[in-house]
């Protein structure tokens, strides 16, 4: 009896470790299969990268028999690319970086004041409107490309500066299609902010537009970076709009500019092309480097509602 007690507790502690080696190993593969995706993803995602690099250092010029790792790197490229007679690189780079910048800036404050009405007034078409702003951008701006273009044209019939062929005009354009994902990422971080410090700042005799500026604001700071980052971003390498209403190539956006590189038909400069979109990443790569703690902080204490 004892025996056979003895040898059903051994076949039980032998089935138990087999059984804890089986979801060890379930485990192992299962670990294992998620980091051979990652590196298969992280790979896909690098290797544009580093074909760019190397074909920015390659003095051949040509993508046809490029190499991963140039036979005589150079800086040929770079040299072509900052020679203002064969074009004005330069130029276009402080172009796209100031049409960004101001845009970017007139978003934020736009999108800061219509945030704050949808999130803390109660008017008549409140719901209509917060609709009809995301509604709105499921439309693409290809489908409304010859609107834009007759409006921006009759604009500048009455009002120069805002026409065809100026930054100005351009930076409008840009104002509009920025107006919808942008005011309901304010709306809901004002959302999560308490209405208690509002109501003592009522008490206190403040005005909407002064608890806007000196309490919203400071506290809202983080989505409103998030906001001026995705908008400098999105019209820094924005390409269709741009190529349409501008024509002067001393105004052309960088964007716009990179394509005269690749557009002749038996001149293509994929070199100076890999070399001109190195050095247009680092304002960017700058940018994020100085507001990455706001980015991150804007980017989920906005997720989960108080």
């Amino acid at each position: 009896m004892i025996k056979e007690k003895r040898e059903t507790i051994f076949l039980w502690l032998d089935d138990a470790e087999r059984q804890r080696k089986r979801r060890e190993r379930g485990r192992y593969l299962h670990q294992l299969w998620k980091h051979l995706v990652l590196w298969v993803c992280i790979l896909f995602a690098l290797f544009p990268v580093v074909w760019v690099i190397s074909a920015a250092f390659d003095p051949s010029n040509s993508i046809a028999g490029q190499r991963l790792i140039p036979q005589n790197p150079s800086l040929e490229n770079f040299r072509q690319l900052f020679n203002r007679e064969e074009q004005p690189f330069l130029t276009w780079l402080y172009n796209s970086y100031k049409v960004a910048t101001i845009n970017s800036l007139l978003v934020v404050v736009v999108t800061a004041l219509a945030g704050y009405a949808f999130s803390r007034m109660r008017f008549q078409g409140r719901r209509v409107g917060l609709i009809a702003i995301i509604l709105i951008q499921m439309f693409p701006q290809m489908l409304m490309m010859v609107a834009i273009y007759l409006a921006v044209f009759w604009l500048g019939q009455y009002v120069p500066f805002l026409g065809l062929d100026t930054h100005a005009g351009l930076i409008l354009v840009y104002m509009g299609g920025a107006m919808g994902a942008n005011v309901w990422l304010t709306k809901n971080y004002f959302d999560t902010i308490p209405r208690s410090l509002e109501e003592s700042a009522m008490l206190d005799g403040a005005t909407p537009l002064q608890i806007l500026v000196y309490i919203i604001i400071p506290l809202a700071v983080p989505i409103l970076v998030v906001v001026f980052f995705l908008q400098f971003i999105a019209i820094y390498s924005e390409f269709i709009l741009a190529r349409v209403l501008l024509t002067s190539e001393h105004k052309l956006t960088m964007a716009v500019g990179l394509q005269s590189f690749i557009g002749d038909q038996y001149g293509k400069r994929w070199g100076v092309f890999s070399a001109a979109s190195l050095v247009s990443t680092i304002p960017v790569m700058i940018l994020f480097w100085l507001l990455q703690k706001q980015l991150v902080a804007g980017l989920t204490s906005g997720a989960v509602k108080n």
